[in-house]
């Protein structure tokens, strides 16, 4: 006799639908591309805030989970509550799949932010930069340029200092507008001297020939001038934002000597991402595991990271390399992006979709 098959019911292929969504979903996102919104100003003029784009897991190899417990399609919580979205209780091994190509210089790349250690490395939030500086390549930055092996690096076509705009007047959002300068990048001076104005050279030339402006100036810090903010240790180094280096970038097999500067300059990165149990400096020396180290080779390539917005970027020269376990991808193209200064079909900026990621 022919067993007649049950007919699923409508909220039975429902379910099933959902899940066979979630799983593709799930699976795209971790081995094809993952969607990336532009949060903050650090890459504009290159990237906008409010500009939606994929992130490609395929170029530079897809990342295996390290934390498998996990709710599919969340980050670090779960939807709408504080609840973490995931469970430690299995770390796995770090392991990348081949990828079509490596990081080059200029690429502009989504990674883990090395600094927050309160989540598992492929769960800490993901930041947007330019990679300056690959393994290997010796950087220095002076006077706002960067220069990678002694020659002056690639400037990104738009890229944003701040400036100080002095005028007597009261400018309106209408007149920056005019000059490409949104309303999140401007600032009036308490005493009504002027502005502190994010802009491109272009921009601020053309702001300077406005006979409503007396002076523009773009900020710039003293070369003597000592940043404790700045990494590793710009009161030590006499570094800054716009001054620092010579710094040379940790590659895989590299080895050097623990003097006193390469202790200053490597032992944080050594401590926090080399995968050693006791990392400790005295006096000026570096100890692992209660030894005393003389010389040291890492484990992992390492990336130098900053903003195209040069004055409003937390990068690599506030909290220091990238480790190279800490890459999740390259952006690859924009599929969407909207203005929040404006409203209704104004939002949408037409002319940036599908844009590829230079």
């Amino acid at each position: 006799m022919t067993q007649v098959k049950k007919k699923k019911s409508a909220a039975r292929e429902w379910a099933d639908a959902l899940v066979f969504a979630v799983i593709a979903a799930s699976l795209i996102r971790w081995l094809l591309l993952e969607p990336f919104t532009i949060p903050t100003a650090s890459m504009e003029k290159s990237l906008l805030v409010g500009d939606f784009l994929f992130v490609s897991k395929m170029h530079y190899g897809t990342r295996f989970p390290r934390t498998p417990l996990q709710v599919p399609l969340t980050h670090q919580k779960i939807w709408g509550t504080n609840a973490n979205s995931y469970l430690d209780w299995i770390e796995l091994p770090y392991y990348r799949l081949p990828g079509f190509t490596s990081v080059k210089r200029n690429d502009v790349v989504v990674f883990n932010y090395p600094s927050e250690f309160e989540y598992p490395v492929d769960l800490k939030t993901n930041y947007i930069k330019r990679a300056v500086a690959i393994p290997g390549d010796v950087l220095e930055i002076k006077k706002t340029q960067v220069y990678v092996n002694g020659e002056v690096g690639s400037n990104p076509e738009e890229m944003q200092f701040s400036y100080d705009v002095m005028t007597d007047r009261n400018l309106s959002p209408d007149f920056f507008d005019d000059y490409g300068v949104n309303m999140d990048s401007y600032m009036p001076f308490s005493n009504g001297s002027g502005y502190m104005v994010m802009a491109t050279a272009e921009s601020a030339e053309q702001i300077q020939k406005s006979p409503a402006v007396g002076s523009v100036t773009m900020r710039v810090d003293r070369s003597d001038f000592g940043d404790p903010r700045v990494f590793p240790d710009g009161a030590y180094f006499g570094w800054n934002k716009d001054n620092m280096g010579p710094l040379t970038i940790p590659a895989k097999g590299w080895t050097i000597t623990m003097d006193t500067d390469n202790v200053a300059k490597y032992s944080y990165t050594i401590e926090h991402f080399e995968g050693h149990d006791k990392v400790e400096v005295k006096d000026n020396e570096l100890y692992i595991d209660d030894q005393k180290v003389e010389e040291y080779t890492f484990r992992q390539d390492y990336y130098f990271m900053m903003g195209d917005n040069r004055h409003d970027s937390l990068d690599s020269r506030y909290w220091g390399f990238v480790p190279e376990d800490h890459i999740v991808g390259k952006a690859w193209f924009l599929w969407l992006s909207l203005d929040k200064h404006k409203s209704m079909f104004s939002k949408i900026r037409w002319s940036r979709f599908f844009n590829g990621i230079n």
